[in-house]
């Protein structure tokens, strides 16, 4: 089987590119710059390509290809400074996508698999997500999102692309960055976070579970045009996860007990309610349905993808 992988070099795809399971597997992994082909394992056979859409011209790649992995996307920004950050979102994760679907599907491609977001439902609510509930998405990533998904299930319906979706929640382990790895560092350097009061809930996947879960669909033929949420099985609090966290770095967890209120309050006041919310609230998915239709479960347990991230975070600090 030939597959062809976006975002290559890419968080997602630095683990998936490292983890080729023990199948006859060979990797096309599409770089947009000549700096990032050092970036790829030697195992791998890089596809240049400057962007999503010049990539959907190369019918000499896909024609060789069984199946799309599409990663790559403009990511969700906390402080997106583009003047209309939808049209930026929906230029690369939408219209994008949308013809490099339609470009494996005249060239053959049997299945492309569409990493989505969990922010296609929305910023959390008390009680999980699951396939079932319409998506309801509050920012432009979350919309742009959610609009390919459209995109991809109207080609797939012309043409019999075997169109896969995953949504998966915040995802953790080697080479996270941005709030994760932010998290990590206040952790290691003991700063007190006033979050011990915080009763939520939230579903995290380990990159080493998501590669595995994007493997058995691209194989598993009951994964064909289906949508499926992913984690690590196990939700945790926010105090939680900064316990877990400490744990597997060897540290204290140092958590003060601030009322939720308060914290709200100060979010008020700072103009940040939104993101005061989105730390406080629950965000939790429902995982049956990939469980029992592909009798998938993570290989890796939230603990053990915690250590692994913890190890490589000590490799990397100053």
């Amino acid at each position: 089987m030939k597959l062809l992988v976006t975002g290559a070099t890419g968080f997602v795809g630095t683990a998936l590119c490292r983890s080729t399971p023990a199948l006859d597997v060979s990797i096309f992994g599409a770089v947009r710059s000549q700096s990032q082909l050092s970036l790829l394992s030697p195992k791998i056979q890089p596809v240049l390509s400057d962007s999503l859409v010049e990539l959907a011209t190369r019918t000499d790649v896909l024609s060789q290809v069984d199946c799309v992995i599409h990663l790559a996307a403009r990511v969700h920004q906390m402080r997106d400074r583009a003047t209309d950050p939808l049209q930026e979102f929906r230029a690369v994760n939408t219209e994008a996508t949308r013809q490099l679907a339609i470009a494996a599907a005249k060239s053959g491609v049997r299945r492309f698999i569409y990493l989505s977001s969990v922010k296609v439902n929305g910023d959390g609510q008390p009680d999980p997500y699951t396939e079932l509930i319409k998506p309801n998405p509050q920012d432009p990533y979350g919309i742009s999102k959610w609009e390919a998904e459209c995109g991809l299930q109207e080609i797939a319906a012309e043409t019999g692309l075997e169109v896969v979706i995953l949504r998966p929640p915040l995802i953790y382990g080697s080479g996270v960055k941005a709030n994760f790895l932010r998290l990590m560092q206040l952790v290691d350097r003991q700063v007190p976070l006033p979050l011990g009061c915080v009763q939520n809930s939230r579903s995290l996947l380990y990159v080493g579970n998501l590669v595995d879960a994007i493997f058995t669909c691209s194989t598993h033929p009951e994964a064909a045009g289906q949508t499926f949420f992913v984690s690590d099985g196990s939700d945790v609090s926010t105090p939680g996860l900064i316990k877990e966290i400490a744990a597997s770095l060897g540290r204290s967890a140092r958590l003060l007990p601030v009322s939720p209120q308060v914290l709200r309050g100060l979010g008020h006041l700072t103009k940040k309610s939104a993101a005061v919310d989105r730390l406080l609230g629950s965000l939790t998915i429902d995982t049956q349905k990939i469980r029992h239709l592909l009798q998938w479960e993570p290989p890796y347990t939230l603990n053990q993808g915690l250590e692994t991230t913890a190890n490589w975070y000590r490799a990397i600090k100053p």
